[in-house]
């Protein structure tokens, strides 16, 4: 499992686009996917700041990728009293 640490909607843009690229789709296939315009996936991908947070989660969803919030310093699978035990085999694999 790769993660990203995310500081900015730029960072999530540009993690949308390469897994974009990396899948070989188009701007318009995944706008098509998610119910938006071509336009407002150009805007997102540019690291647009107002882009709505639920879109930009449809389209992370689409492309196979999730966003994982954690508190800064936890490592990750580990979100206070609970543990996400997807994540840890995953790591323990090697994922």
């Amino acid at each position: 499992m790769t993660t990203l640490r995310v500081r900015s909607i730029r960072d999530i843009a540009a993690a949308a686009r390469g897994r974009r690229l990396d899948l070989g789709l188009s701007q318009a296939q995944v706008a098509k996917r998610v119910g938006v315009s071509r336009k407002w996936i150009v805007e997102f991908e540019a690291g647009k700041s107002s882009a709505e947070l639920g879109l930009a989660l449809r389209v992370l969803d689409e492309l196979g990728l999730a966003l994982d919030v954690s508190r800064q310093g936890e490592a990750p699978g580990f979100g206070g009293d609970t543990v996400d035990l997807d994540v840890v085999l995953e790591e323990h694999r090697g994922g």
